[in-house]
């Protein structure tokens, strides 16, 4: 099999859970940088990247890195790369995204265009053709540059891998799926404890909860744009991968994941994703307000994402909504509470500092992930017989 690097990006400040999540899957990796991984790996680890990783946006086949200061330095970085060895003769290929920090070359539209004239060059030297119809597949590349160091990859995904294919119905401020199993994976939480989410919105973090639960993996049951490039990636990969994902799933799993809403409009969209996600009966849904949050046993999670303020215009409303969360939260009974805003007084209105705070970029806005840590409960004796 073929060897390629492989580069994962993921959100700001998810970079540990990641890489635990390649370990797990028994993948080395070669480099760690702010927002994404790189792993070495074959087609099958492509595939399986692709499929089972729960935090990742989406994944690159590494082409080639070099220097470059000068857009003619771009220019012929670019074309020394190997790209007849990925894009065929009629393939589609486009610089989709071009991401640049503390870099000399900065203007993502020029960036784009060069490097798309550089590839046209080196393919036409290669194929001994004038002009591409580009009427094939579709070769979408993305470029970072940092300190002027050029990394290209070529995207195996297509749409994003938050983009689990479940979620037809949303909140007006969705969490991202991704950032959604990531939050989850950043606490202790397993499928044995209790997990409440009373902010539900569109139901996101407790379907991916369920969807672990179940160890339903999480792009099983969508497209990918590398599953028609057969030239570098057999199908049957993608086959193998899909039915090593349904040996794993065990949907008679017994949870405890409670979503709750003050809006009864989102728990019906809450309970339809779930349904689309194939986990709606390891889900308990219901129209609860904050201020009814309770539950009569021990040791539990909420993991959250409380409005932040957009959708309030009295901000004084969103202080009470916090202090009516952090006092509920404090009438539960060892539990521990996660939960991601941008809201700066957050831990002035819950009445209390967090434990752990960790910066997270939620898209584009900055937020923190304020973590309240309840106790352990006590291990299980095991009776001999």
């Amino acid at each position: 099999m073929k060897k390629f690097e492989l580069i994962v990006p993921c959100h700001f400040g998810m970079e540990a859970v990641l890489k635990r999540e390649i370990i797990d899957l028994g993948y080395d990796i070669t480099e760690s940088a702010d927002g994404r991984m790189t792993f070495l790996g074959d087609e099958e680890a492509l595939c399986r990247a692709n499929i089972f990783l729960r935090s990742a946006e989406r994944v690159l086949i590494k082409i080639g890195s070099f220097h470059a200061e000068t857009f003619e330095e771009l220019f012929e970085g670019t074309k020394n790369l190997a790209w007849e060895e990925f894009i065929p003769a009629d393939g589609k290929f486009w610089v989709t995204k071009a991401a640049s920090v503390k870099s000399r070359l900065f203007s993502p539209s020029d960036i784009q265009s060069i490097m798309k004239k550089a590839m046209v060059e080196r393919l036409k030297q290669v194929y001994h053709v004038n002009w591409f119809e580009e009427n094939g597949e579709n070769f979408p590349i993305r470029v970072f540059i940092m300190k002027d160091e050029v990394t290209v990859g070529l995207d195996s995904t297509g749409e994003s891998l938050h983009k689990r294919g479940y979620r037809k119905l949303t909140a007006k401020a969705p969490i991202a799926e991704n950032l959604a199993a990531g939050l989850i994976m950043l606490t202790p939480w397993k499928k044995d404890r209790i997990l409440i989410d009373p902010f539900c919105g569109s139901g996101t973090i407790p379907i991916e909860a369920a969807m672990m639960a179940a160890q339903i993996a999480p792009g099983m049951n969508r497209a990918f744009t590398a599953e028609k490039w057969e030239h570098i990636i057999a199908k049957r990969l993608w086959y193998d991968s899909i039915d090593e994902a349904r040996e794993l799933m065990d949907k008679s799993v017994d949870t405890d994941i409670q979503a709750f809403d003050a809006d009864d409009h989102m728990v019906a969209i809450s309970r339809e994703n779930a349904r689309l996600a194939g986990v709606e009966k390891l889900i308990h849904f219901q129209k609860r307000d904050v201020a009814q949050l309770s539950h009569p046993k021990k040791y539990g999670f909420i993991i959250t994402n409380p409005p932040y303020g957009e959708r309030l215009e009295n901000k004084e409303s969103l202080q009470e909504l916090y202090r009516v969360l952090g006092e509920r939260y404090r009438a539960l009974d060892c539990f521990s509470m996660y939960l991601i805003t941008s809201y700066e007084k957050a831990e002035e209105a819950l009445g209390r500092k967090a434990d752990k705070n960790r910066k997270i970029y939620n898209g584009m806005m900055k937020t923190y992930y304020y973590q309240y840590l309840g106790p352990k409960p006590p291990k299980k004796t095991v009776r001999m017989q």
